[in-house]
Protein backbone atom coordinates (compact mmCIF):
# COMPACT_ATOMS: atom_id res chain seq x y z
CA UNK A 1 0.00 0.00 0.00
CA UNK A 2 1.59 3.49 -1.02
CA UNK A 3 0.46 7.29 0.36
CA UNK A 4 -0.20 9.42 -2.31
CA UNK A 5 -1.16 12.97 -1.57
CA UNK A 6 -3.55 14.95 -4.12
CA UNK A 7 -2.45 19.01 -3.50
CA UNK A 8 -3.36 21.10 -6.97
CA UNK A 9 -4.03 24.47 -7.17
CA UNK A 10 -7.86 25.59 -8.94
CA UNK A 11 -7.67 25.12 -12.48
CA UNK A 12 -8.97 28.60 -12.75
CA UNK A 13 -12.00 29.45 -14.69
CA UNK A 14 -13.07 25.85 -14.73
CA UNK A 15 -12.45 24.56 -11.42
CA UNK A 16 -11.59 25.08 -7.64
CA UNK A 17 -8.56 23.29 -5.60
CA UNK A 18 -11.21 20.93 -3.61
CA UNK A 19 -13.29 19.83 -6.14
CA UNK A 20 -10.25 19.31 -8.79
CA UNK A 21 -8.20 17.08 -6.27
CA UNK A 22 -11.40 15.36 -5.15
CA UNK A 23 -11.74 14.07 -8.58
CA UNK A 24 -8.28 13.14 -8.89
CA UNK A 25 -8.24 11.25 -6.39
CA UNK A 26 -11.19 9.44 -7.37
CA UNK A 27 -9.02 8.41 -10.51
CA UNK A 28 -6.35 7.40 -8.67
CA UNK A 29 -8.27 5.04 -6.22
CA UNK A 30 -9.87 3.52 -9.39
CA UNK A 31 -6.74 2.17 -10.07
CA UNK A 32 -5.29 1.21 -6.96
CA UNK A 33 -7.90 0.37 -4.54
CA UNK A 34 -5.08 0.03 -1.46
CA UNK A 35 -3.64 3.11 -1.34
CA UNK A 36 -4.03 6.71 1.47
CA UNK A 37 -4.80 9.18 -0.87
CA UNK A 38 -5.34 12.52 1.13
CA UNK A 39 -6.67 15.77 -0.43
CA UNK A 40 -4.72 18.86 0.55
CA UNK A 41 -6.23 21.59 -1.98
CA UNK A 42 -3.89 24.71 -2.20
CA UNK A 43 -3.36 28.09 -3.63
CA UNK A 44 -0.33 30.56 -4.37
CA UNK A 45 -1.56 33.32 -1.79
CA UNK A 46 -3.79 34.03 -4.35
CA UNK A 47 -7.45 33.05 -5.25
CA UNK A 48 -8.61 29.88 -3.23
CA UNK A 49 -6.59 30.25 -0.28
CA UNK A 50 -8.82 30.83 1.95
CA UNK A 51 -10.94 27.58 0.85
CA UNK A 52 -7.87 26.03 1.30
CA UNK A 53 -7.01 26.46 4.83
CA UNK A 54 -10.50 25.70 5.66
CA UNK A 55 -10.54 22.42 4.39
CA UNK A 56 -7.21 21.31 5.90
CA UNK A 57 -8.49 22.73 9.10
CA UNK A 58 -12.10 22.12 9.53
CA UNK A 59 -11.56 23.84 13.25
CA UNK A 60 -11.35 27.40 11.96
CA UNK A 61 -14.46 29.43 11.75
CA UNK A 62 -15.48 31.83 9.24
CA UNK A 63 -16.69 34.90 10.50
CA UNK A 64 -18.62 37.70 8.91
CA UNK A 65 -17.74 40.91 7.84
CA UNK A 66 -20.18 42.26 6.66
CA UNK A 67 -20.62 44.23 3.58
CA UNK A 68 -17.44 45.61 2.40
CA UNK A 69 -16.35 47.42 -0.29
CA UNK A 70 -16.34 45.62 -3.72
CA UNK A 71 -13.42 46.56 -6.60
CA UNK A 72 -16.23 48.38 -8.34
CA UNK A 73 -17.06 50.25 -5.24
CA UNK A 74 -20.73 48.64 -5.01
CA UNK A 75 -21.18 46.50 -1.63
CA UNK A 76 -19.60 42.47 -1.40
CA UNK A 77 -20.10 40.37 1.64
CA UNK A 78 -16.99 40.05 3.64
CA UNK A 79 -15.25 37.68 5.21
CA UNK A 80 -12.02 36.07 6.93
CA UNK A 81 -11.21 32.98 8.83
CA UNK A 82 -10.85 32.64 12.07
CA UNK A 83 -7.73 29.90 12.94
CA UNK A 84 -8.93 29.46 16.52
CA UNK A 85 -5.13 30.84 17.82
CA UNK A 86 -5.64 34.13 17.74
CA UNK A 87 -4.63 34.53 13.79
CA UNK A 88 -6.80 35.49 11.21
CA UNK A 89 -6.56 35.09 7.56
CA UNK A 90 -8.14 37.50 4.77
CA UNK A 91 -8.07 36.63 1.10
CA UNK A 92 -7.63 40.06 -1.11
CA UNK A 93 -10.01 37.88 -4.12
CA UNK A 94 -12.80 37.48 -1.92
CA UNK A 95 -13.73 40.96 -1.75
CA UNK A 96 -11.47 42.79 -4.79
CA UNK A 97 -11.00 39.44 -7.15
CA UNK A 98 -11.61 40.08 -10.84
CA UNK A 99 -15.01 37.86 -11.07
CA UNK A 100 -16.41 40.76 -9.11
CA UNK A 101 -16.12 43.08 -11.70
CA UNK A 102 -19.01 43.68 -13.75
CA UNK A 103 -16.46 44.73 -16.55
CA UNK A 104 -12.65 45.45 -16.39
CA UNK A 105 -11.59 48.54 -14.90
CA UNK A 106 -7.92 48.58 -14.19
CA UNK A 107 -8.13 52.65 -13.28
CA UNK A 108 -10.90 52.81 -10.92
CA UNK A 109 -10.89 49.30 -9.56
CA UNK A 110 -10.27 49.84 -6.01
CA UNK A 111 -8.74 47.26 -3.04
CA UNK A 112 -10.54 49.26 -0.18
CA UNK A 113 -12.34 46.29 0.82
CA UNK A 114 -9.47 44.00 1.70
CA UNK A 115 -8.42 46.67 4.19
CA UNK A 116 -12.09 46.70 5.57
CA UNK A 117 -11.63 42.87 6.75
CA UNK A 118 -8.47 43.09 7.56
CA UNK A 119 -9.72 46.41 10.48
CA UNK A 120 -12.94 43.69 10.92
CA UNK A 121 -10.29 41.48 12.14
CA UNK A 122 -8.30 43.33 14.10
CA UNK A 123 -11.66 44.77 16.04
CA UNK A 124 -12.23 41.72 16.72
CA UNK A 125 -9.17 40.93 18.07
CA UNK A 126 -6.85 39.03 16.12
CA UNK A 127 -3.28 38.89 17.42
CA UNK A 128 -1.66 37.91 13.80
CA UNK A 129 -2.74 38.54 10.72
CA UNK A 130 -2.13 36.50 7.63
CA UNK A 131 -2.99 38.01 4.57
CA UNK A 132 -3.26 36.45 1.44
CA UNK A 133 -2.99 38.34 -2.05
CA UNK A 134 -3.53 37.47 -5.63
CA UNK A 135 -6.61 37.82 -8.13
CA UNK A 136 -7.01 41.82 -7.51
CA UNK A 137 -8.63 43.88 -10.02
CA UNK A 138 -7.13 46.71 -9.19
CA UNK A 139 -3.27 48.48 -9.90
CA UNK A 140 -4.04 51.47 -6.71
CA UNK A 141 -0.92 50.66 -4.69
CA UNK A 142 -2.90 49.61 -2.31
CA UNK A 143 -3.74 53.38 -0.18
CA UNK A 144 -7.21 52.65 -0.19
CA UNK A 145 -6.32 49.59 2.02
CA UNK A 146 -4.55 51.37 4.24
CA UNK A 147 -6.96 54.27 4.21
CA UNK A 148 -9.35 51.53 5.65
CA UNK A 149 -7.11 50.51 8.33
CA UNK A 150 -7.26 54.21 9.30
CA UNK A 151 -4.55 54.51 12.54
CA UNK A 152 -4.71 50.69 13.06
CA UNK A 153 -1.46 48.98 12.78
CA UNK A 154 -0.18 45.33 12.68
CA UNK A 155 -0.96 43.61 15.34
CA UNK A 156 1.18 41.88 18.34
CA UNK A 157 2.01 38.32 16.56
CA UNK A 158 2.79 40.42 13.19
CA UNK A 159 1.48 40.55 9.64
CA UNK A 160 1.99 38.63 7.51
CA UNK A 161 1.13 38.67 3.31
CA UNK A 162 1.55 35.62 1.27
CA UNK A 163 2.29 36.77 -2.61
CA UNK A 164 0.92 35.25 -5.48
CA UNK A 165 4.20 36.71 -7.50
CA UNK A 166 7.81 37.79 -6.63
CA UNK A 167 7.37 40.94 -9.06
CA UNK A 168 8.89 44.48 -7.67
CA UNK A 169 6.07 47.24 -7.74
CA UNK A 170 7.50 49.26 -10.80
CA UNK A 171 9.34 49.02 -13.81
CA UNK A 172 9.32 46.68 -16.84
CA UNK A 173 8.45 43.52 -14.37
CA UNK A 174 6.07 45.48 -12.03
CA UNK A 175 2.21 45.64 -11.38
CA UNK A 176 1.30 48.12 -14.18
CA UNK A 177 3.38 46.82 -16.98
CA UNK A 178 3.04 43.16 -16.45
CA UNK A 179 -0.31 42.93 -14.96
CA UNK A 180 -2.64 45.87 -15.47
CA UNK A 181 -3.02 44.85 -18.71
CA UNK A 182 -4.57 41.53 -17.42
CA UNK A 183 -6.83 44.03 -15.51
CA UNK A 184 -8.17 45.96 -19.03
CA UNK A 185 -5.64 48.55 -19.15
CA UNK A 186 -4.61 49.49 -22.27
CA UNK A 187 -0.96 50.62 -23.03
CA UNK A 188 -1.92 54.46 -22.06
CA UNK A 189 -3.53 53.67 -19.14
CA UNK A 190 -0.48 51.19 -17.87
CA UNK A 191 1.60 54.49 -18.28
CA UNK A 192 -0.56 56.44 -16.34
CA UNK A 193 -0.59 53.42 -13.80
CA UNK A 194 2.86 52.97 -13.44
CA UNK A 195 3.04 56.84 -12.53
CA UNK A 196 0.24 56.37 -9.83
CA UNK A 197 2.64 53.61 -8.56
CA UNK A 198 5.48 55.83 -8.88
CA UNK A 199 3.33 58.63 -6.69
CA UNK A 200 2.74 55.64 -3.91
CA UNK A 201 6.61 55.05 -3.79
CA UNK A 202 6.75 58.89 -2.86
CA UNK A 203 4.01 58.91 -0.38
CA UNK A 204 4.89 55.91 1.78
CA UNK A 205 8.82 55.30 0.67
CA UNK A 206 9.22 52.16 1.26
CA UNK A 207 11.48 49.77 -1.10
CA UNK A 208 9.77 49.25 -4.25
CA UNK A 209 11.97 46.68 -5.61
CA UNK A 210 10.91 43.84 -2.88
CA UNK A 211 9.72 40.54 -4.05
CA UNK A 212 6.18 40.91 -3.93
CA UNK A 213 5.79 44.56 -3.53
CA UNK A 214 3.87 44.44 -6.82
CA UNK A 215 1.05 41.59 -5.95
CA UNK A 216 -2.34 42.66 -6.25
CA UNK A 217 -1.67 45.94 -7.94
CA UNK A 218 0.46 47.01 -5.27
CA UNK A 219 -1.11 46.17 -2.20
CA UNK A 220 1.82 43.95 -1.07
CA UNK A 221 3.94 47.24 -1.69
CA UNK A 222 1.03 49.43 0.63
CA UNK A 223 1.47 46.23 3.50
CA UNK A 224 4.94 46.43 3.23
CA UNK A 225 4.95 50.39 4.43
CA UNK A 226 2.36 49.12 6.90
CA UNK A 227 4.66 46.96 8.65
CA UNK A 228 3.94 43.45 7.63
CA UNK A 229 6.34 40.40 5.86
CA UNK A 230 5.65 40.04 2.71
CA UNK A 231 6.56 36.08 1.81
CA UNK A 232 6.02 33.68 -1.53
CA UNK A 233 2.56 32.44 -1.26
CA UNK A 234 2.77 28.85 -2.02
CA UNK A 235 5.27 27.75 0.53
CA UNK A 236 3.65 29.35 3.05
CA UNK A 237 0.06 27.25 2.22
CA UNK A 238 2.43 24.21 2.16
CA UNK A 239 2.99 25.15 5.57
CA UNK A 240 -0.46 26.17 6.53
CA UNK A 241 -2.49 23.63 5.24
CA UNK A 242 -0.14 20.56 6.55
CA UNK A 243 1.31 19.86 3.09
CA UNK A 244 4.71 20.38 4.01
CA UNK A 245 4.51 17.39 6.65
CA UNK A 246 2.14 14.90 4.56
CA UNK A 247 4.55 15.12 1.93
CA UNK A 248 7.41 13.93 4.11
CA UNK A 249 5.32 10.90 4.07
CA UNK A 250 4.19 10.63 0.98
CA UNK A 251 5.23 8.22 -1.97
CA UNK A 252 3.92 10.44 -4.12
CA UNK A 253 2.69 14.60 -4.83
CA UNK A 254 0.06 14.98 -7.23
CA UNK A 255 0.12 18.81 -8.09
CA UNK A 256 -1.73 20.70 -11.23
CA UNK A 257 -2.65 23.87 -11.95
CA UNK A 258 -5.41 25.28 -14.89
CA UNK A 259 -2.10 25.89 -17.48
CA UNK A 260 1.38 24.32 -16.46
CA UNK A 261 4.23 27.28 -18.41
CA UNK A 262 7.41 29.38 -17.66
CA UNK A 263 5.63 31.66 -15.20
CA UNK A 264 4.58 28.08 -12.89
CA UNK A 265 8.21 28.37 -11.45
CA UNK A 266 8.04 31.64 -10.17
CA UNK A 267 6.20 31.07 -7.15
CA UNK A 268 3.31 29.56 -8.35
CA UNK A 269 1.75 26.15 -6.57
CA UNK A 270 2.99 23.36 -9.16
CA UNK A 271 6.76 25.14 -9.32
CA UNK A 272 6.67 24.94 -5.66
CA UNK A 273 6.37 21.29 -5.73
CA UNK A 274 8.30 20.12 -8.46
CA UNK A 275 11.30 22.02 -6.19
CA UNK A 276 10.00 20.71 -2.85
CA UNK A 277 8.97 17.46 -3.45
CA UNK A 278 11.03 13.70 -4.82
CA UNK A 279 8.38 12.45 -6.13
CA UNK A 280 5.75 14.61 -8.18
CA UNK A 281 2.92 13.99 -11.09
CA UNK A 282 1.78 17.62 -12.54
CA UNK A 283 -1.77 17.34 -13.92
CA UNK A 284 -3.00 20.31 -15.88
CA UNK A 285 -5.52 22.20 -18.36
CA UNK A 286 -2.78 22.52 -20.69
CA UNK A 287 0.90 21.46 -20.27
CA UNK A 288 3.52 24.33 -22.38
CA UNK A 289 6.61 23.31 -20.67
CA UNK A 290 8.14 20.22 -19.72
CA UNK A 291 7.70 19.55 -15.74
CA UNK A 292 10.44 16.70 -16.22
CA UNK A 293 8.10 14.42 -14.70
CA UNK A 294 5.28 12.32 -15.30
CA UNK A 295 2.57 14.80 -16.89
CA UNK A 296 -1.10 14.75 -18.15
CA UNK A 297 -2.65 17.79 -20.26
CA UNK A 298 -6.33 17.30 -19.62
CA UNK A 299 -6.94 19.11 -23.00
CA UNK A 300 -4.87 16.36 -24.73
CA UNK A 301 -7.12 14.03 -22.76
CA UNK A 302 -10.38 15.50 -24.05
CA UNK A 303 -9.05 15.74 -27.14
CA UNK A 304 -9.18 19.82 -27.02
CA UNK A 305 -9.38 22.56 -24.49
CA UNK A 306 -12.64 23.56 -24.66
CA UNK A 307 -13.72 19.75 -24.54
CA UNK A 308 -11.77 19.49 -21.04
CA UNK A 309 -13.33 23.23 -19.60
CA UNK A 310 -16.91 21.64 -20.10
CA UNK A 311 -16.40 18.36 -18.71
CA UNK A 312 -13.60 18.87 -16.14
CA UNK A 313 -14.20 16.46 -13.63
CA UNK A 314 -14.39 13.85 -16.30
CA UNK A 315 -10.94 14.79 -17.45
CA UNK A 316 -9.37 15.25 -13.85
CA UNK A 317 -10.82 11.84 -12.92
CA UNK A 318 -9.00 10.63 -16.51
CA UNK A 319 -5.79 11.68 -15.55
CA UNK A 320 -5.84 10.69 -11.76
CA UNK A 321 -6.16 7.34 -13.42
CA UNK A 322 -3.84 7.98 -15.80
CA UNK A 323 -0.92 8.79 -12.91
CA UNK A 324 -2.09 5.83 -10.87
CA UNK A 325 -1.27 3.58 -14.29
CA UNK A 326 1.93 4.79 -14.76
CA UNK A 327 2.66 4.13 -11.03
CA UNK A 328 1.49 0.52 -12.09
CA UNK A 329 3.76 0.33 -15.49
CA UNK A 330 6.84 2.70 -14.99
CA UNK A 331 7.49 2.83 -11.13
CA UNK A 332 8.67 5.66 -8.80
CA UNK A 333 11.04 6.91 -11.28
CA UNK A 334 8.61 8.67 -13.64
CA UNK A 335 7.91 10.94 -11.09
CA UNK A 336 11.61 12.32 -9.89
CA UNK A 337 12.79 15.39 -11.78
CA UNK A 338 16.23 14.61 -13.50
CA UNK A 339 18.96 16.24 -11.61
Amino acid sequence: MGRVVVAPDSFKGTWPAERAAAAIARGWRSVRRDDAVVEIPQADGGEGTLAGVRHARPEAELRGAGAVTGPAGTPVPGAWLDLGDGTALCELAIVAGMHLMPGLDALRATSRGLGEVMAHALDAGATRLIVALGGSASTDGGLPVLEALGDRRPPPGGATVLCDVRAPLLGPGGAAAVFAPQKGASPLEVVALEERLGAVVARLGADPSVPGAGAAGGVGYALLAWGATLVEGAPAMARLTGLEEGAREADLVITGEGRFDAQSSMGKVTGHALESFPRVAVIAGEVAVDPGVWSASLAALAGSRDAAIIEPDRWLEAAGRAAAQAWEDRGPSAFVRPG
